[in-house]
């Protein structure tokens, strides 16, 4: 019993990435009190020092009415609350460079609705889309995954499944997942960067 307790810890230690650098989760959060619903985390801190991050970032329709099912309206980013993140679920993560976290910020910015675009379209423009712009920016080559998205927990394991090697597995749900991670201190918000142009 105790070797299987040792080798579980073991396994664990292995699949939670270090977060010596900013490491982007991606996340799925299935049916309950919401609609499924795609979004990341970025925790760590950069290579070149400076405050750490520990934020969320999803993307969503303003005001979730009938106007979603015929076309364009207002979108905005949701920020989940520790109690939404505990009930979804971590897929995978990538450890990113400087350069990959600062183009993240820049896609941040570029969906914010104070600094860029932020119009919402569930064919178009909708959280998956949001993570799949995050995902290539993240580093990854094979994202286009046409058929699912708006099917934000099939999407993201397609993802996982297309880039072995360049992705850290992880699997778990939300609160046994954040149970593993050491804490950071301090915490800092990402702070919002000059836009890139929309994709």
């Amino acid at each position: 019993m105790r070797l299987r307790l040792c080798l579980a810890a073991l396994s664990l230690l292995f699949a939670v990435p270090a977060e010596a650098r900013v490491v982007i989760t991606f996340w799925s959060h299935e049916l309950g009190n919401s609609f499924p619903h795609a979004f990341f985390t970025l925790r760590g801190v950069p290579d070149a020092g400076g405050a750490a991050v520990d934020t969320n970032y999803g993307f969503t329709a303003k005001s979730l009415t009938p106007a979603i099912l015929m076309g364009t309206v207002a979108g905005r980013f949701d920020v989940a609350k520790p109690s939404y993140i505990n009930g979804s679920d971590a897929q995978f993560s990538v450890e990113l460079t400087d350069r990959q976290y600062n183009d993240v910020l820049a896609l941040i910015a570029a969906w914010d609705a104070k600094t860029g675009n932020s119009r919402y379209n569930l064919n178009t423009r909708n959280c998956v889309h949001f993570v799949q712009e995050a995902a290539r920016r993240a580093g990854l080559v094979q994202v286009e995954f046409p058929r699912l998205m708006k099917k934000p927990r099939s999407y993201l394991k397609a993802v996982a499944a297309a880039n072995p090697g360049a992705v850290i597995p992880v699997g778990m749900h939300g609160k046994a997942y954040l149970a593993t991670l050491a804490p950071i201190t301090p915490a800092a918000p990402v702070a919002i960067v000059t836009p890139a142009p929309a994709p």
